[in-house]
């Protein structure tokens, strides 16, 4: 086309024309080119960005992840990834677990051993198997916790304060209680790859008529055992006095039976003698019935 226009021109040369059309021709065809090359660069940009996301993967802290090749066997539950980037081929796709300890909260109500309402307040600590997420996830889902603690933990909490009274959940055996709810919900959910850290008892809501003769109830109890401790301490300082007053009369009858006459006279010379030598001022007089001094004070 542009050979043409060059050769129908009248005031150029025949060989100018030619040199002409050569150059145009040349020219569009390197546009061409270049439009082509910008058009399928368009294009792989595009698809670059259609596929980055599952192509580059990052995991972040405290998480694991399990990739499912749709092309390769399904879900690879062997191999666990680790926290950090990693490249997969835009046609699989990586499951993501939070792998750290986690805390929930439970509220229900739940019938004791003798058909009373008890309102129960629990908190429990659980996480997935790190290694095992693999088979979570294709048994269960990333919904584990609504699918399979929330149901373990309600069951275990009525099978075991099923077998309580109100007052012992209220008071003496509640720690008995939450190792016992928390033993059978572990076992449970070991089952599915869960681990449960642990079960805690945070508030125990009784009725208010039962919840006020439980408390007067445990009063009483405090009184009836101070008054028993303070009769056993009386009986323990009683049976104290006996033994004393035991030991001194055993004591008494010891000294009598070793004092004689002689024994007497011996301790009245040696008392004599230690008045005589006293600086006080009083007159001493040896040589009464009974062989012992009498002592008269000048005042």
């Amino acid at each position: 086309m542009y050979l043409s226009e060059a050769l129908s021109a009248r005031h150029l040369p025949k060989d100018a024309i030619d040199h002409n059309a050569i150059t145009k021709t040349t020219t569009a065809m390197k546009q061409t080119k270049l439009i082509t090359t910008v058009i399928i660069a368009f294009i792989v940009l595009i698809v670059v960005l259609i596929f980055s996301n599952a192509t580059f993967l990052t995991i972040p802290p405290g998480h694991k992840g399990v990739l499912f090749r749709p092309f390769a066997g399904g879900l690879d539950k062997e191999n666990i990834y680790d926290q950090g980037f990693h490249i997969i081929a835009p046609w699989n796709t990586m499951y993501v677990y939070d792998v750290r300890i986690q805390e929930a909260f439970e509220q229900m109500e739940v019938l004791s051993r003798n058909g009373l309402n008890i309102k129960v307040d629990l908190s429990y600590r659980y996480q997935p198997m790190p290694g095992k997420i693999g088979y979570l996830h294709d048994e269960v889902g990333p919904e584990y916790h609504r699918r399979i603690i929330i149901p373990e933990i309600r069951s275990a909490t009525r099978e075991v304060i099923g077998k309580y009274l109100p007052e012992e959940l209220y008071s003496t055996k509640r720690e008995a209680i939450q190792d016992e709810i928390f033993e059978r919900t572990q076992r449970a959910v070991a089952k599915k790859y869960i681990i449960l850290d642990a079960v805690l008892i945070r508030e125990v809501t009784l009725p208010e008529s039962l919840q006020e003769a439980i408390e007067r109830k445990l009063r009483e109890e405090q009184a009836a055992l101070e008054y028993e401790y303070r009769l056993e301490r009386e009986r323990k300082e009683a049976e104290r006095r006996i033994i004393e007053a035991e030991a001194k009369a055993k004591a008494n009858r010891i000294l009598n039976a070793s004092l004689t006459e002689n024994i007497l006279k011996d301790k009245g010379i040696e008392a004599t003698l230690e008045l005589a030598n006293s600086p006080n001022s009083k007159i001493v007089i040896v040589g009464g019935g009974d062989g012992l001094p009498l002592i008269l004070n000048n005042n």
